[in-house]
């Protein structure tokens, strides 16, 4: 088959990989230069199958009414005048019910197990370097009663087959000692053995490249103006060339749409409409002074809500999700509040270990932030749509890097007529059961992707 891949972050370039192994023709489309130049360019770099709970749950609607008018609070609903908002909030409020969640939950279980078993799969096939670490994920409290609460969280994970363990802050400092400098402030922690880290960015455009290798045509540098329909299918896509000007028609026998918070837009052109909306994310990347009492262990702040990973000579952090339309800004007054609330922690629970100087004061810290595409369930949208051979691969919210292997691989099986070894609810596709295997599980509200 001959298939047309809109979006190059992570999860298109996933999609485009599995269609090639599978002996299809790929063509890949993004308005980038390079792939994994917007949401996949510098997320937590996290691969969190044990922590990933949905942001529904029974306590965010008073959580996000507290943190309204704090400007470094983890999830901020800014109202905008866009029905799309107002819709995609009342769908979020109806799944923060205990119901909901743990049904929700199981299925981001079943797809970030399925999913990083595929991203090991990649990586003994191709041995792609990209500052790995398979040390697990450590999540430290610094409030007893959110660590005491900690217990039924892992109890779920449990259930889900997941083995996430509540440690004792000596066991905690033993997993990770670099936290021996904040060690008066932490309670306790969790941790899981099986997650691991990596950059999302190295891995998406080594990836591409091996795809480009491998015969797919790459057009990078083009905008996508117009998926183009016939009856009750998609006839062609229409893009142009950012350089030339030029525009041109790409037809196919499959068509996936993977641009991230974009889909939205794209999709509803043919009529179709998805619960997407994006959700602005913050990270700061910051070089190792010390890089021997850096953490090694990926970590999540429980107070904070953000997550840290070791990446070579840096360290990255990130988090907060800012529900305000498609603002990319980072020179706002609020922006900025958010950005640097992400360098203070640092400094707070690694004294010395980063170079958290502000530019004004000699630092370089490489701040960035991107529109994780999220919807009310958290669950993204894999699967066939309603118009005859277009597909959709987006929604992915905080867990793209997690989930990204996972979903390109099932939506290529999709496509060539095989069904995917898990239990899962695929967009557009009847219900039906598979084994799930967990290896292992979900801290709500933290920036995983």
């Amino acid at each position: 088959m001959q298939v047309v891949v809109l979006g190059a972050g992570i999860i298109g370039v996933s999609t485009a990989w599995h269609l090639l192994q599978r002996g299809h023709a790929v063509t890949l489309v993004d308005r980038q230069a390079d792939a994994a130049l917007e949401t996949s360019f510098g997320n937590a770099a996290q691969i969190s199958v044990s922590y990933c709970e949905p942001w529904a749950n029974r306590e965010a609607p008073l959580k996000a009414l507290k943190w309204l008018f704090d400007p470094e609070g983890p999830l901020k609903f800014r109202p905008q005048l866009d029905p799309a908002q107002w819709l995609w909030g009342m769908q979020f409020l109806g799944q923060c019910n205990d119901a909901a969640f743990e049904r929700n939950v199981a299925q981001l279980v079943a797809l970030g197990s399925y999913s990083h078993a595929a991203l090991k799969d990649v990586v003994a096939t191709t041995g792609l370097q990209y500052n790995r670490l398979t040390k697990g994920i450590a999540h430290y409290y610094t409030s007893q009663k959110s660590f005491d609460e900690a217990g039924s969280a892992a109890e779920l994970m449990r259930r889900h087959g997941v083995n996430r363990k509540v440690v004792s802050k000596d066991e905690l400092l033993k997993i990770e000692p670099a936290l021996r400098g904040f060690a008066d402030r932490i309670v306790g922690g969790t941790y899981t053995e099986s997650d691991e880290s990596g950059d999302c960015l190295l891995f998406t455009q080594k990836l591409a490249q091996l795809c480009r290798d491998k015969g797919m045509q790459s057009l990078m540098g083009h905008d996508i103006l117009r998926i183009q329909s016939r009856g009750n299918e998609v006839d062609a896509v229409s893009v142009r060339d950012r350089a030339t000007g030029q525009t041109r028609e790409l037809k196919a026998d499959a068509f996936v749409v993977a641009a991230g918070s974009y889909s939205t837009a794209l999709l509803q052109q043919v009529g179709v409409r998805v619960p997407i909306y994006p959700g602005k994310g913050y990270s700061a990347t910051l070089k190792l002074l010390k890089p021997e009492a850096a953490s090694q262990v990926s970590l999540l702040d429980d107070q904070l809500k953000i997550a840290i990973s070791r990446l070579g000579n840096q360290l990255r952090v990130a988090g907060t999700i800012e529900l305000g339309g498609f603002d990319l800004s980072l020179d706002t007054p609020l922006a900025r509040t958010r950005a640097q609330m992400l360098v203070k922690r640092i400094e707070q629970v690694f004294p010395g270990v980063a170079d958290t100087r502000t530019p004004e004061e000699g630092g370089d810290p490489q701040f960035w932030c991107g529109l994780r595409p999220a919807t009310p369930t958290n669950i993204p949208l894999i699967g066939r749509t309603k118009v005859g051979k277009l597909w959709v691969n987006a929604g992915h919210g905080t867990l793209g890097w997690t989930h990204g292997a996972g979903s390109g691989k099932a939506l290529a099986e999709l496509i060539s007529g095989e069904v995917p070894a898990m239990n899962f609810g695929f967009y557009g596709m009847a219900p039906r059961s598979a084994p799930v295997q967990a290896t292992s599980a979900p801290a709500a509200l933290t920036s995983q992707a």
